[in-house]
């Protein structure tokens, strides 16, 4: 059994049957695995949704994964680790590949697990850097180093918890976060009454989630709080 801290990963890769491979791998231990066939698709699940890692081929159909890559760090401005997929031969494409911002590379065909340690290898280094990134799920933003969160033009002016609230639901997103994990990550081991919370939840709802916007803040009943687009629901 693996015992490391789950990770969430994006799998872009045309070949059905390798994606399903990697994502069943990554899965059987413990991971969290998306994936897209095409660039469009890829590029788009990487700009709307966190992802610890990415595993990024080269071949792709409607954009190729060197132009993904580009663009991903480029115009969308996002540090997530980026892991090519390049065929045994392809030396150039391995450069370039470096040259437009892809951190490392594995060879085709690949053991799972060189995969997997490759993934971690690259996580555990973005993690020194992780309080200085910029997160973004749609419209929203906040900038952990200036304490800063925007919906679209607007300024979100919250006060520390909501604010404490948003960087875990962000980080998080697209997943749930259990009531109890957000009490003992935002209180410790001594939380206040149960209604803090809540109370806490509703002013960043409020705040987030303006009139005519749609729902980013979500309250899933007797189970915990996300911070994602409704059609992710």
């Amino acid at each position: 059994m693996d015992t490391g801290t789950p990770l969430h990963i994006l799998v872009i890769e045309d070949n059905p049957d390798l994606a399903a491979n990697v994502c069943d791998f990554l899965e059987a231990k413990g991971h969290v695995a998306d994936a897209a066939g095409d660039g469009v698709t890829g590029l788009h699940l990487a700009v709307t949704k966190n992802y610890d890692a990415i595993v990024l081929d080269i071949v792709l159909p409607g954009i190729d994964g060197l132009t993904v890559c580009k663009k991903f760090r480029d115009e969308a401005k996002r540090n997530t680790p980026i892991l090519m997929l390049t065929a045994r031969d392809a030396l150039d494409d391995r450069v370039v590949g470096l040259e437009c911002g892809a951190d490392d590379y594995v060879l085709k065909p690949f053991a799972l697990r060189e995969l997997e340690a490759r993934l971690k290898a690259l996580v555990r280094r973005a993690k020194r850097h992780v309080s200085a990134r910029v997160l973004h799920v749609e419209d929203l933003e906040f900038d952990p180093a200036l304490f800063k969160a925007r919906r679209g033009t607007r300024t979100l002016n919250l006060s520390p918890i909501p604010l404490k609230l948003l960087e875990i639901l962000m980080r998080a997103s697209p997943k749930v976060m259990k009531r109890e994990e957000l009490e003992r990550a935002v209180w410790g081991d001594t939380p206040p009454d149960s209604d803090a919370l809540r109370s806490h939840m509703h002013t960043l709802r409020a705040a987030v989630d303006g009139a005519g916007e749609p729902a980013l803040v979500h309250n899933l009943r007797g189970i915990g709080y996300r911070i994602a687009p409704t059609d992710a629901l």
